[in-house]
């Protein structure tokens, strides 16, 4: 008997196909229905991501399937907004980008400092809770703006700016974390950074401008030439697939080599790719793989909600809550 023969491959891969038929029925049912009452269907995805995952009652969702295949989705995602940008249209709102980043960064970063004191947390925890509030989610922005047509627009084009803003300092927080932890209140994770502060630093800076270097260098003259090369076999299908090898490729590299994220890295690699004279072409072959694949990062955010957080700690819930809505309204208007 093969392996294809096996019945608990074919009971197995019945299952899957099984979990994965609910997950769209629920996507499809819930998605319909908050459209109907003009509500973004991302809302809809993240309910049922709440429903089918495991803190709530019935059908449970693979939780690890979810993560990575919305992974991908990000990554496309992100290299389809970079397609729509040049470079000079990011610089052009780096006046308002940068330092208004870095000052609702500051000060939201701030406020959750401030609550984790009041909950007698240590420094490192409040510090990093106030991280997290201050980072606004790029995805859910961007899918924002992409569905009301506003990317192309000076807000737009702010709004991504202040965003890559972001991810970059939260590049050099993630990398700085683990040594301060002595001094945030953590010795354990203290141990395990040897190397000074001012050279953690350093290398992270250096590999980050590498990477933009090697890609406005080199891949502005290597990524043009390589779609016109597929493009001339005429084949749609090699031609998508190049796109999407390209994008997840460059993210991944970027990550594992450069320490940059993967979100970071894809949005690099559809700037740098706009200058191909196939990027509109590159946008329009993967759109639907973007919006399906970035509708399971939404639903992979609902699977790791607890509802029940709501009943045990409704007034911590609504503080973060505010700090998140109302502490960055106010620091971004200032």
């Amino acid at each position: 008997m093969s392996y294809l023969d096996d019945p608990r491959v074919f009971f197995a891969a019945e299952r899957t196909l099984l979990a994965w038929q609910r997950t769209a029925v629920a996507l499809i049912g819930l998605g319909f229905v908050v459209e109907r009452i003009k509500v973004p269907a991302m809302v809809g995805y993240l309910i049922a991501g709440i429903l089918i995952g495991p803190a709530t009652p019935g059908f449970v969702a693979d939780v690890h399937i979810a993560s990575q295949l919305s992974e991908i989705g990000i990554m496309l995602l992100m290299f389809g907004v970079g397609l729509h940008f040049s470079p000079q249209d990011l610089w052009s709102v780096k006046k308002i980008a940068i330092p208004g980043a870095l000052i609702q960064m500051g000060a939201t970063t701030a406020a959750g400092l401030w609550v984790g004191w009041l909950w007698n947390w240590s420094l490192g925890g409040a510090l990093i809770l106030g991280l997290s509030l201050a980072c606004a989610s790029t995805v859910v922005l961007l899918k924002a703006l992409e569905t009301r047509g506003q990317l192309d627009t000076m807000n737009g084009r702010i709004a991504v700016g202040w965003l890559v803003v972001q991810d970059l300092v939260t590049v050099l927080a993630l990398v700085l974390l683990p040594p301060l932890a002595g001094v945030l209140g953590d010795a354990a994770v203290a141990s395990v950074a040897d190397k000074p502060l001012w050279m953690t630093v350093g290398k992270t800076l250096l590999e980050v401008c590498a990477f933009i270097a090697l890609m406005f260098i080199v891949g502005k003259r290597v990524l043009p030439w390589f779609l016109w090369q597929v493009a001339k076999t005429g084949s749609r299908e090699l031609f998508t697939l190049a796109v999407i090898a390209t994008a997840i490729g460059i993210a991944f590299g970027a990550s594992k080599f450069f320490g940059v994220s993967f979100a970071l890295g894809a949005f690099v690699a559809g700037v740098v790719m706009r200058e191909s004279e196939y990027s509109h072409r590159a946008a329009e072959e993967t759109l639907p793989l973007r919006d399906a694949f970035s509708v399971l990062f939404f639903v992979s955010i609902g699977m790791m909600v607890n509802p029940n957080i709501l009943i045990e700690h409704p007034f911590q819930v609504m503080l973060v809550v505010l700090i998140a809505i109302f502490g960055n309204l106010v620091a971004a208007l200032v």
